[in-house]
């Protein structure tokens, strides 16, 4: 995990070299709201939980579908090139029972599953307009530090103990690092400017024994809308 923080600082550190060496052009302060689409079931890594749970609890994968919130300082590196360093976070409870069994008392067996994941990403995009034009399209990519939680928590069945049913809470946390790509639109005058992007991130969290999985797929599609102030 230490090399891959040393590769983030590294990028980070190169693109703030290239922003101070850059001509004299407008920075941005970009806030962005959309919304994040995790892998389908059948694009996820294998070992991933979210695949396993759904052998024995009810719930669709893209119930983890989630609203999405971020910032980002983007900077010119050269006349058709610009840094940015962002992060976002998106978050998402899913309730669940199982679905071949009941308690004692003919009630459901309920708990609930949440993802969280906090990405700061590190990118480089090209502008083939150029910074100067009111209308600038872009494509870049980089690399997302994914900060995630992963938790479980409420009744659950003891598959090696006569099915028990208990109550308990599973946590696992980490940081993970996977490319990240981005293409959009923006326009707009000398102080604000508005767009639409896409950015597709893609990584995978380990996971301990608590879990019927391995590990957490952390991949998936952001659509966003942007607004950004430019200084």
């Amino acid at each position: 995990m230490l090399n891959r923080f040393i590769s983030g600082g590294i990028v980070c550190a190169t693109m703030l070299v290239g922003a101070q060496t850059a001509h004299a052009q407008q920075q941005t302060v970009n806030f962005t709201l959309g919304y994040f689409t995790v892998h389908g079931e059948d694009a996820r890594t294998a070992g991933d939980v979210l695949v396993a749970n759904r052998q024995f609890l009810l719930f669709d994968v893209n119930d983890f579908n989630s609203a999405s919130l971020g910032g980002e300082w983007l900077f010119p590196l050269a006349n058709f090139l610009e840094g940015g360093i962002g992060v976002s976070l998106s978050k998402q409870t899913v309730p669940t029972v199982y679905r071949d069994f009941v308690a004692n008392d003919g009630t459901e067996i309920a708990s609930e599953m949440r993802l969280r994941m906090v990405p700061t990403t590190f990118s480089v995009r090209l502008l083939p307009l150029g910074h100067h034009n009111a209308f600038q399209p872009y494509i870049g990519g980089g690399l997302a530090v994914i900060a995630w939680r992963y938790a479980e928590t409420g009744d659950f069945v003891d598959f090696n103990n006569n099915n028990q049913v208990f109550r308990g809470s599973f946590v696992n946390t980490g940081a993970d690092v996977g490319p990240a790509v981005i293409g959009g639109v923006r326009g707009g005058g000398r102080t604000f400017s508005a767009g639409f992007e896409i950015r597709y991130q893609s990584a995978e969290g380990k996971l301990d024994n608590q879990f019927a999985g391995s590990k957490i797929d952390l991949g998936g599609w952001t659509y966003n809308g942007t607004f950004g102030y430019r200084f």
